[in-house]
């Protein structure tokens, strides 16, 4: 049997989100990108979810590196909890480097990871299977690239994030002619991103938002207030040029946008003219006209800046009378709701708030059908594997690749923890490892099957009752009647008495089927009769199924 090249998507496909891939050839493996999800409504307590790593972790001493494309939270958040275990090192464009940099100094066990820059078109080698090096491509973020891995059996290519913007704010246009070299020597494996699939056309050019913003700040009769992506320094850089033009400052508002610019301006990648940013505090004294204030939260973040704005629990920034607002950024799925619930905050107080519906402050970062083709064209792969989307934004690029007749007979839908496997006599897909989410809850990780997840679930739907009974710390045998409290179950005027009559049953049933002794009290026995008792009970009687909390007391 010929050496096999294997594909594993941990993260990112059949989701938005958690990117992460790993090649595997004989005893090296390499991983592009290492990202994070953020949690869905519903998901309570958890602050982030990053991919399952098992299928890794076994095979810790065949990892060689971690490949990054760009730097936007996706693509490098998960770095921070999953580094200490695999302890390899990365790889990352400059601005990734260095917003990777900050990342880890924030995590005690990340602080001594490895973290090399790279510069596109240099090659380097990695373990002894893969010559690596990373190409242009234009994205919301400066410094996007797209990655040729050059394997025993050909050249993998991954686009990363991409758009082709031929007039990108940092006047570094998609390398174009590297990835047309690759396709004529050849290319075994494409695998690129899917997000944008199933629109039609080109991509606006990010130029375009320039232009609104300049007008909305231009126009503008007191404050401006600019949210977006603290990661999309293009966007900050667009607004600081048109503040400058308009005679405004700016200032940063949101921890994590403070961090990002901090980071661009030191590494050269934003240019800010000299008294252009200053302190909030130093906004105060201006008058309202000659203010830009850019802040997080332009997907509705429960504790983001201008969430907090608009709710009035900012402690430094309130909206005032003539107050604009621009959101420059397009509702991730899901997010819909707190956006709009934001907007309708910011407009009952006053403000005008300009946004993706009625006014161009924003374009998205990825290619749409007509771009997504003219990479199949340049690149004619044997394999391809649309990556970067949920299944049908999948589904819809392997369309375009069908209908251009380009790999028809390689092309492969995959989802998480699926495994391809190339060789010289051709691909298969019949194997799966584990690949489901991880739940970052505070300084624990937690996998899909923890029962804490599930208890907060049933706490939020239905409360809880804790049922208290004493027993004689000698003989095991119950003392009095049992006792119960509740919180977030019923109202007070709703349970009437539905706790004296639980207590009565619990005594009743505690007489009929316990034997009292106190072996079962102390191995579990009386809780789990308490509990099942006043389960059945409280569903027969108001059709809730609070969580139940047995609480033995010895006297």
């Amino acid at each position: 049997m010929t050496s096999q090249l294997r594909i594993i998507p941990l993260g990112g496909l059949g989701e938005i989100g958690k990117n992460m891939m790993a090649l595997e050839y004989e005893n090296d493996i390499i991983i592009v990108d290492c990202g994070v999800q953020f949690p869905e409504e519903g998901m309570f307590g958890v602050d982030l979810i990053i991919p399952d790593i098992s299928y890794l972790k076994e095979r810790v001493d065949k990892v060689r590196a971690i490949l990054i494309t760009h730097g936007h939270e996706d693509h490098i958040g998960a770095l921070p909890f999953i580094l200490p275990q695999l302890q390899c090192p990365v790889y990352a464009p400059r601005l990734a480097h260095g917003l990777i940099t900050a990342k880890l100094k924030e995590r005690r066990a990340a602080r001594d990871s490895v973290v090399n820059p790279i510069d596109p078109g240099i090659v380097h080698q990695i373990g002894e299977a893969f010559e690596v090096s990373w190409f242009r491509v234009c994205h919301s973020i400066p410094d996007a690239m797209g990655i040729a891995i050059g394997t025993p059996l050909g050249t993998v290519i991954h686009t990363g994030d991409f758009k082709i913007d031929h007039t990108p704010v940092d006047g570094r246009i998609f390398d174009l002619p590297s990835l047309s070299h690759y396709g004529d020597d050849g290319v075994l494996l494409l695998c690129s991103d899917s997000t944008y699939a199933e629109v039609p056309g080109y991509t606006t050019s990010e130029r375009v938002v320039g232009e609104a913003l300049d007008r909305a700040i231009g126009e503008a009769e007191g404050r401006v207030l600019v949210a977006t992506f603290a990661s999309l320094v293009s966007r900050v850089q667009q607004v600081v040029d048109a503040a400058d033009k308009h005679g405004r400052k700016v200032s940063i508002v949101g921890r994590s946008m403070v961090d990002t610019v901090k980071v661009a301006t030191d590494l050269g990648y934003l240019k800010v003219p000299e008294g252009t940013l200053v302190p909030l505090a130093e906004t105060r004294k201006l008058a309202p006209e000659k203010v830009v204030l850019m802040t997080t939260g332009s997907q509705g973040e429960p504790t983001s800046a201008l969430v907090r704005i608009a709710k009035q629990e900012h402690r430094d920034v309130n909206i005032m009378a003539g107050d604009t607002v621009v959101i420059s950024a397009t509702p991730i799925p899901g997010n819909e709701l707190p956006v709009s619930h934001t907007i309708d905050n910011l407009l009952r107080q006053g403000a005008k708030v300009l946004y993706d519906r009625i006014a161009t402050v924003h374009v998205h970062g990825h290619a749409s059908q007509e771009e997504l083709k003219l990479v199949l064209r340049l690149v004619r792969p044997k394999y391809f594997v649309p990556v970067h989307g949920e299944y049908r934004h999948l589904t819809a690029h392997a369309q375009l690749a069908w209908d251009l007749d380009v790999a028809k007979d390689g092309i492969f839908v995959m989802e998480d923890g699926e495994v391809l496997e190339l060789s010289e006599d051709g691909a298969r897909m019949d194997e799966r490892v584990s690949a489901g989410p991880i739940f970052v809850d505070g300084l624990t990780t937690r996998d899909i099957q923890s029962p804490v997840l599930g208890e907060r679930k049933s706490l939020s739907k239905d409360g809880v009752v804790v049922v208290i009974v004493t027993t004689d710390k000698s003989s095991g045998k119950l003392v009095g009647e049992p006792t119960s409290v509740a919180s977030g179950f019923l109202d007070e005027s709703e349970t009437g008495t539905l706790f004296e009559e639980l207590s009565v049953t619990i005594a009743q049933e505690l007489a009929s089927n316990w034997s009292g002794t106190k072996e079962n009290s102390e191995n579990g026995g009386l809780k789990t009769k308490v509990k099942e008792t006043a389960r059945s009970f409280i569903a027969g009687s108001v059709r809730r199924s609070p969580m139940i909390i047995p609480v033995v007391l010895e006297v």
